[in-house]
């Protein structure tokens, strides 16, 4: 056990490839859904779609960065409460960037929604991506 309180950093490579598709695939699943609703949607949804999804994008890479400080907040220290915080105020942004822009009329919210769930996309594609590894060729999940 005190092997593991040494340990600063216990995400791995496979840890940061993971990361780095979801990233990826979150991308793709945005910009797709901007590119069709651009031609056959109005521009209010076209426009909570980007929103959405920049806003997923961005949660994730600080949900990246301040979650590993939120679950070794038990080690204490200064420092990992503000990162908490951070992990806090992720929300707060969001929430507040969701609100201005539906308030100004600028974006709907449905579609807003429907951006910031690309997550959820990144996470199915992922999960066929195991199980293609899995089934498929019998090799274990990596």
């Amino acid at each position: 056990m005190a092997d593991t309180a040494n340990n600063a950093s216990p995400i791995t490579v496979e840890d940061h490839r993971l990361n780095a598709r979801v990233f990826r695939v979150m991308t793709a699943a945005t910009g797709f859904a901007v590119m069709v609703s651009a031609f056959i949607g109005p521009w209010r949804v076209t426009v909570g779609l980007l929103l959405g999804g920049i806003l997923a994008l961005f949660s994730h890479r600080w949900l990246r960065n301040s979650s590993a400080a939120a679950i070794n907040l038990a080690v204490g220290g200064h420092l990992h409460q503000v990162r908490l915080m951070q992990f806090l105020l992720r929300y707060l942004v969001v929430g507040a960037a969701l609100f201005a822009a539906y308030e100004a009329g600028i974006a709907s919210l449905p579609a807003m929604l429907v951006g910031l769930s690309s997550f959820v996309v990144a996470l199915f594609v992922e999960a066929l991506r195991e199980f293609y590894f899995a089934i498929i060729q019998r090799e274990e999940i990596s």
